[in-house]
């Protein structure tokens, strides 16, 4: 009998992390049977077997709804000699290609920071977005199972809020990025990864020059040498415009196998997808980090603005993915869901002191307000949800003010347009 594994109420990458944690337990042979309401688990557990050398023995879906997807682990994979970054991008891909290609067995680590675009879609469960996999997809994993790499993902959220997020040595970039600190988190994390697992060089995907401020030959030296990894950080694809590393001159890896690309242009990468086969992948230098997107670094600033503790609660974080967001006053905000699987998500948030506001016929957005709002300031979120609802254009409408099991009814006009740009951030 098998190992079962209750990963429901759970999205990536929460179901692969707790499967690798229970495989480790297990030995050669042993079958496990994996449970998740997570439709992405569909397309990531079989690139986690495909990475990681296991057998996928397929899926089952449970009168509830529910996933059983069954894998047996196969025998553990030989030594690994590199460890690199993989984002599921071009260039860690190319990179981890380049290695493969001279011998050197490849590992990757994911770290998930809290703030990846895709593991958002995931939990809202748009259709539009479930129909459409690679929207829901995480790419990591699906390149680790191309091209048999085994994969760790690793869960950073707290510490990366805290000491990368919130208090950048370096600064942040256009949006609310710090580009600087994260690549030196993560290098470290990952060093630390490999002196553990006994891994004798770790690498990157990043190009020298392609970016203006986090990639330029200064900023690449300062990352090395604040990560603790001076002469020993392996980036293959541009490897010949930069010094030799500790791995080449030990003749681990060999350095004219390696790759010369430089500056913002991607002729040199697509040379090398296509002699590697590689035809599947993101748009490049598309991003799916939200830290980057500058509607949600408007959000980020104004909550930081706003927050006297010192310290943010990742619910409030995780909020400024969502809706229409309108500041009403120092210690209040209310959210808006744009459309169903928004406010579906909103209504869900309606618990301790989080008010919701919903018209009272319930043809309209879904909202929260935030904070310690006054009577005043509940009257305006309650006129707003008028605005958002199909009733705008009525003179009187009656709204619910909901607080936990409770429902307050109050009778307002909906707010004007010319008053949204007042609140809206």
């Amino acid at each position: 009998m098998g190992r079962e594994l209750d990963t429901t109420g759970t999205f990536c990458p929460v179901p692969i992390l707790k499967t690798g944690r229970i495989l480790q337990e297990l030995g050669p042979g042993a079958e496990l049977a994996v449970l998740s309401d997570d439709p992405g688990i569909l397309t990531d557990l079989p690139d986690f077997c495909t990475a990681h050398g296991h057998r996928y023995l397929g899926c089952s879906t449970e009168p509830s709804g529910v996933y059983r997807l069954t894998i047996r682990k196969q025998g553990g994979p030989g030594r690994t000699t590199a460890l690199g970054l993989l984002s599921g991008g071009l260039d860690s891909t190319l990179a981890a290609r380049l290695l493969q290609d001279q011998g050197v067995e490849v590992r990757g680590v994911h770290f998930s920071t809290g703030f990846c675009m895709v593991d958002h879609r995931r939990a809202l469960g748009r259709p539009t977005d479930l129909e459409e996999p690679d929207r829901v997809r995480n790419q990591a994993l699906k390149v680790a199972g191309e091209h048999t790499i085994p994969l760790d993902v690793v869960d950073v959220s707290d510490e990366y809020l805290e000491t990368v997020v919130l208090n950048p040595k370096h600064g942040y970039g256009a949006a609310f990025n710090p580009c600087i600190d994260c690549r030196i988190f993560m290098l470290r994390k990952a060093d630390e990864l490999a002196g553990e697992q006994g891994i004798d060089v770790v690498f990157t995907g990043e190009v020298m020059g392609q970016r203006p401020k986090s990639q330029q030959r200064a900023t690449l030296d300062l990352i090395e040498r604040e990560a603790g990894m001076q002469g020993r950080l392996l980036r293959p694809l541009s490897a010949r415009h930069l010094p030799e590393t500790e791995a080449e001159a030990a003749g681990q890896v060999d350095r004219e196998r390696l790759w010369h690309a430089h500056g913002r242009g991607r002729s040199e990468q697509m040379k090398l997808a296509a002699r590697f086969g590689v035809t599947d992948y993101p748009t490049p230098g598309g991003g799916c980090c939200y830290l980057a997107d500058h509607n949600f670094a408007r959000r980020m600033r104004d909550l930081v603005a706003h927050n006297r503790s010192g310290s943010l609660e990742k619910r409030s974080i995780l909020r400024l993915k969502v809706g229409r967001h309108l500041r009403l006053g120092y210690n209040a905000k209310v959210i808006f869901g744009r459309d169903e699987a928004e406010s579906t998500f909103l209504a869900r948030e309606v618990q301790g002191d989080t008010w919701g506001v919903h018209v009272a016929d319930g043809r309209g957005s879904f909202g929260i307000i935030e904070g310690a709002p006054d009577e005043t300031r509940l009257k305006t979120a309650a006129g707003l949800a008028a605005r958002y609802s199909r009733q705008r254009n009525g003179t009187r409408v009656t709204v619910h003010l909901i607080r936990q099991d409770s429902r307050r009814p109050v009778e307002v006009a909906p707010v004007a347009e010319e008053e949204l740009k007042d609140w809206l951030i």
